[in-house]
């Protein structure tokens, strides 16, 4: 199943490039954009999970999985708190909300949420 883990981790490195974000005016970011610090943490997660998977270790490739999936969920968060700060000067919560709501995630998340599903939850069939 180690092919499996691999489809998956590749699917989470093309991921970073595709668009995660719509940002009105600006266009389309993808993980590079949105922060350089969470963009190598990713890339730096994936190495290591390269590593379990070379060495036919699942266990190794599930955990950081997870810690992908830990990732991308906190990205998520960060960019939906984010947008609702970056507008925090208008003086209506109802306001703010609209103009947070601007702000729209693309199809690039599917992309990288079924790589690090595809990471954790593949067969082991080295028991027996």
């Amino acid at each position: 199943m180690k092919n499996i883990q691999l489809v998956g981790l590749i699917l989470v490195v093309i991921g970073s490039f595709l668009p995660l974000v719509h940002v009105p005016v600006i266009g389309n970011w993808n993980y590079w954009k949105l922060d350089h610090y969470l963009a190598v943490i990713c890339w730096i997660l994936s190495a290591c999970a390269v590593f379990g998977i070379v060495n036919n270790t699942i266990k190794i490739g599930r955990i950081f999985g997870i810690l992908l999936l830990l990732l991308f969920c906190f990205t998520l968060f960060a960019i939906k708190f984010q947008t609702k700060e970056y507008f925090s000067f208008l003086p209506f919560k109802s306001w703010r909300e609209i103009f947070a709501g601007v702000v729209k995630l693309k199809w690039g998340w599917l992309i990288e949420f079924l790589g690090a599903f595809l990471m954790i939850f593949v067969k082991d069939n080295t028991k027996n």
